[in-house]
């Protein structure tokens, strides 16, 4: 009765959820029952461009750093995130290398490593699997700098499309299909799988005539339509299971800057609900509309500022909107108690912000802006790692961290070496 209650037959066992009248039940003939423990949740949160490194980095190490202009909006979580100094992945190619900031790995070189170049979230989405209606949720915009979101990645290499906008987002998260559409979509499973049966016989058959290369591309696309499968089984097991009851009415889409703020509290109901544990979220850097902050220059021409004083004043006006965006979502997820517990929502959230940029500028892909909120980790300072060639550390050691404190049994992600040194649980 510690953990879970069960219901129990000569031929089967079921598990119960948590009932307040069996609680109660319990502490009157003096018993007591722990609440099961939250599920871990992972939020990550990038941007195209990075982030202007004298307005962001502090110049001190350790718990008593002063807040820099970019880390100022998130004093009041001081306590409960840390900043990173010299974490990167070891990586050339400026706007062509972002999409390997959740990786590690180039598009280029996922072919000889393990895992591809699986992203963090898509690791740890691969571990929650069908627990939640969404394995992940990625959200972001496709009006990005070349071909827009390219932070997520599935094992198979294949970029997981964003939800843009949070109308549509609105709509996966609450709105269920009526009788009609649930019948085509059944009808749409039948013929998928008929079609992936179909294909994977006659892919199994020429197999045996090809040499070795071509069976390696062909696995390539076993791998891909395992993946395939995989959603597939997923979106038939909960076909049949309501969506949560809207908290609000349908919000329309203005800019992608205007719909930060609504789209960080839907991927907190999200969490909330447990309609995933695992979201993604990138603001693109083409699809930035500037003229929010009445700028008459794109984001991506201000990251280019030349050391020019007004542009990295234009260019840190974007980059502070950013960050007190990013305090308003820890705000809410504090704010969001996990039923039956005295925890909230931020204590079983990790929330991880960045780039795959270093320094948009000069077009560098090394010390990344990195900041890790929530998740029960020890936090509350500013983390410098050595910066010195052949002493550096990789970030996917924190990913890493992140992973097996999300419950992933592996030793290895990406480029890791190992866990993240002094990054213990709080």
């Amino acid at each position: 009765m510690n953990r879970r209650a069960f219901l129990k037959s000569t031929f089967a066992t079921l598990a119960l959820p948590a009932l307040e009248s069996l609680s109660a039940k319990a502490s009157s003939i003096g018993l007591s029952l722990a609440p099961a423990k939250s599920p871990m949740r992972m939020v990550c949160i990038g941007n195209s461009f990075g982030m202007y490194p004298e307005s962001f980095f502090p110049k001190q190490a350790g718990a008593n750093y002063q807040m820099t202009h970019l880390l100022a909006p998130l004093e009041a979580h001081r306590q409960d995130f840390s900043v990173f100094s010299h974490l990167d992945h070891d990586i050339k190619g400026g706007h062509f290398s972002v999409h390997s900031f959740l990786s590690g790995v180039k598009m280029s070189d996922a072919k000889g490593m393990p895992e591809g170049n699986i992203s963090v979230d898509q690791r740890a989405a691969e571990h929650v699997g069908a627990e939640t209606r969404f394995p992940s949720l990625t959200i972001g915009s496709e009006d990005g700098l070349h071909g827009g979101c390219q932070m997520c990645w599935t094992r198979s290499g294949v970029r997981v499309p964003p939800i843009q906008g949070p109308r549509e987002l609105f709509r996966k998260l609450f709105i269920n299909d009526d009788a009609r559409a649930r019948q085509a979509a059944a009808d749409n499973f039948e013929l998928n799988r008929s079609i992936l049966d179909s294909v994977l016989d006659t892919a199994k058959s020429l197999e045996r005539r090809l040499g070795q290369n071509d069976r390696e591309k062909l696995d390539e696309y076993f791998t891909s339509v395992r993946d395939v499968e995989i959603s597939l089984e997923l979106d038939k097991r909960w076909r049949s299971v309501s969506k949560p009851e809207a908290p609000f009415q349908q919000p329309e889409d203005r800019s992608l800057v205007e719909d930060i703020p609504i789209l960080y509290d839907l991927m907190a109901i999200a969490l909330q609900t447990d309609s995933t544990r695992v979201a993604s979220f990138e603001m693109a850097g083409a699809g930035f509309d500037t003229s929010f902050f009445g700028l008459n220059s794109g984001y991506h021409r201000l990251s280019h500022h030349g050391q020019l004083p007004e542009r990295i004043e234009a260019l840190t006006t974007i980059e502070h909107y950013q960050m007190v965006q990013l305090s308003r979502f820890l705000d809410k997820l504090k704010s969001i108690k996990e039923a039956g517990s005295e925890e909230s929502l931020f204590d079983s959230t990790m929330v991880l912000f960045g780039s795959g940029m270093g320094n948009a500028n000069s077009h560098v892909n090394s010390d990344l802006p990195i900041i890790l909120a929530g998740g029960g980790f020890k936090l509350g300072e500013h983390k410098v790692y050595p910066s010195e060639k052949g002493k550096r550390v990789p970030l996917c050691n924190l990913y890493l961290s992140m992973l097996q404190r999300f419950g992933v049994e592996t030793e290895t992600f990406g480029t890791s070496t190992g866990t993240l040194r002094d990054l213990d649980f709080a």
